[in-house]
């Protein structure tokens, strides 16, 4: 797969290293010259552009990759460059970085965004993850599809504790993904047995997050 980074700075250069050593091949775009280290990431290919001008990205052939990444550290280009990408070059995946909460709303489809990572929000929801027992905490959002990556850890008066997971229904769009027990992914089949301590994890929809605590911890 043939990726475009947006942004050479730290951020950028790690992503392109995590890819490169997962097989894909990485373009690195930055219009700093100082921000391009290339023997950082000797591999990648680097490009002196500008990611938000049409022609920097015609150079890039942008159409002929699979996803874009708007890493850099300003907002206002990360999105210039998502709404370019995904407009003019038709890339099917735009994963776009936001450096300021504030700006988290504009991340989304109208910009041209499939998928929005705001470090600190992430970094929250990692801290309400590992203090919250019998809520729904929300780890991640896939804006493109509505749908969010959420976690129930299960105290010992759940009323789902000791059911299979065939026995408890879930509210509609709504998915179990896995069970975290003991630091083991469990992948969930219908006769696995629910207990106090699971790390549950869902794909669901805005709507069908506040009926999981019901189905799973009860009111």
């Amino acid at each position: 797969m043939r990726i475009a980074i947006a942004g050479a700075g730290n951020v950028g250069r790690a992503i392109a290293r995590e890819l490169l050593e997962n097989g894909h091949n990485v373009l690195l775009i930055d219009k700093d010259p100082k921000a391009l280290k290339m023997d950082s990431v000797p591999t990648a290919e680097w490009l002196l552009a500008d990611a938000c001008e049409i022609t920097s990205l015609d150079q890039a052939k942008l159409d002929g990759c699979q996803v874009l990444v708007a890493a850099t550290g300003d907002d206002k280009v990360n999105l210039v460059a998502s709404l370019l990408g995904k407009t003019e070059y038709g890339v099917p995946r735009v994963v776009a970085r936001v450096n300021h909460p504030k700006n988290e709303w504009m991340f989304d489809s109208s910009w041209g965004v499939d998928v929005a990572v705001s470090t600190p929000r992430i970094i929250s929801a990692l801290v309400e993850e590992a203090v919250s027992v019998g809520d729904v905490v929300r780890l991640f959002s896939f804006r493109k599809g509505e749908a969010n990556l959420v976690e129930i850890t299960l105290p010992d008066n759940a009323k789902c504790c000791g059911k299979t997971v065939g026995e408890v229904e879930l509210p509609e769009d709504a998915s179990l993904a896995a069970i975290v027990r003991d630091g083991r992914v469990i992948s969930p089949r219908e006769h696995d047995v629910y207990s106090s301590g699971d790390e549950l994890l869902f794909v669901a929809s805005a709507n069908a997050e506040n009926k999981l605590k019901a189905c799973f911890i009860g009111n």
